[in-house]
């Protein structure tokens, strides 16, 4: 069995369950994973949206007596950041395995995109996210992920960039479902016609079940018969599902 500790390091108990029926639809097609939760306590903020709340949230984590990620097989940093728990957390469990939904994605999305040898048949990835703090944050992040540096464009063709709806993480729950479609709809248009995009990442925790929304955008934009060849990629199912092989790759290898 793996047991999995799904870590929402905001302060917001229904992303956490948002996020976790996304976990728990991957855990039901793997008999052998369970997935558990922690959400940070206050002063953690609601919805994280800048280097500040991503600050708070690690000290908030990390000075919570009950927090106790040892005894679980793996831990998912459920944020979609560079987040420095993940960093912390994989120093201080190690051999436990820990990846952040953010990291995952791009793992998954590499799988998903492949390289070609005509620059002009190339597939791309892109993220949609929520507000324009992370346009940069996750550009940069991208390209230290892909050990290249931050002062030279990303040189791998496959990533299409990041776009943002203008909203944060919290407004998924609150503001009404026409509005978050307007701005759904206006940044996922922004990627798929920045190139040939087969690849869309939500890139928020708090996406989760956006995916027939943005399955739409991508029908109206491309057309069905291309749209079926698109991939959407939630970062919580995809940390469940790379957490799973790096776990038994640990065990086998």
């Amino acid at each position: 069995n793996i047991n999995i500790l799904l870590l929402n390091p905001n302060s917001s108990r229904a992303m956490t369950k948002t996020m976790e029926s996304a976990a728990n639809l991957i855990a039901t097609l793997l008999p052998s994973v369970s997935i558990s939760t922690y959400t940070a306590p206050e002063p953690s903020p609601a919805s994280i949206d800048n280097d500040e709340d991503i600050n708070a949230s690690v000290e908030a984590v990390s000075n919570d007596p009950e927090f106790k990620p040892e005894g679980y097989d793996a831990v998912l940093v459920a944020c979609f950041s560079v987040h420095p728990l993940v960093k912390q957390l994989a120093h201080s469990l190690r051999p436990t395995p820990v990846i952040g939904i953010f990291e995952a994605s791009i793992l998954t999305s590499l799988s998903l995109v492949p390289l070609v040898e005509k620059e002009k048949e190339q597939q791309q990835w892109g993220i949609v996210t929520t507000g324009a703090f992370w346009e940069a944050h996750l550009s940069n992040g991208v390209a230290a992920f892909l050990g290249q540096p931050l002062s030279q464009s990303i040189s791998d063709h496959r990533f299409a960039g990041v776009y943002s709806t203008g909203l944060n993480a919290g407004d998924f729950h609150i503001i009404s479902q026409e509005q978050i479609n307007v701005r759904l709809r206006e940044a996922t248009k922004r990627l798929l016609s920045s190139g040939n995009v087969t690849c869309v990442v939500m890139g928020c925790g708090g996406m989760g079940g956006l995916q027939d929304m943005i399955r739409d955008i991508i029908v109206q934009e491309y057309g069905r018969d291309k749209a079926k060849d698109v991939s959407i990629v939630d970062g919580v199912q995809a940390g469940v599902l790379q957490l799973q092989q790096t776990v038994l790759s640990r065990r086998v290898f």
